[in-house]
């Protein structure tokens, strides 16, 4: 049985995003400064995900490439920043996986995305990366 509510893939991305962001007061100004920079690829990804001009495109496969990246050889990496902000980067990938699969899913059929399941409640989602391309 699917459960809705918190867990939710668009729900619990606003709250892990919202969660840091109330924490930010606390937060050093280098952390500050790596939420604003996953913040901005999480609306980069969710913006640009259909996206049919070049720019659009750019922007939406750098979202994706920087989120899908496991190296942590940069202070900015996806790695690093998730690490540093105490957010589990595999269930961050797991819950915008299931969020693309859901929406590529709606834009083929011209329908409005589905509501949202829980992370685990999809088998078939890939369950440590991300999307970056819109069709199979």
């Amino acid at each position: 049985m699917r459960h809705q509510g918190l867990f939710e893939p668009d729900v619990l991305i606003a709250e892990m995003r919202d969660t840091a962001e109330r924490r930010s007061a606390r937060l050093s100004s280098e952390k500050r400064l790596m939420l604003a920079v996953l913040h901005d690829a999480f609306e980069c990804y969710q913006k640009y995900l259909f996206a049919v001009d070049r720019e659009g495109r750019q922007l939406f496969e750098g979202a994706a490439a920087w989120i899908n990246c496991t190296s942590k050889d940069y202070l900015f990496s996806f790695e690093s920043i998730t690490e540093a902000l105490d957010i589990e980067p595999s269930y961050f990938r797991r819950g915008l996986a299931e969020w693309h699969k859901r929406h590529v899913a709606a834009e083929r059929t011209g329908n409005p995305p589905p509501p949202a399941s829980s992370p685990q409640g999809d088998a078939g989602a890939s369950p440590s990366l991300v999307q970056s391309e819109t069709s199979p």
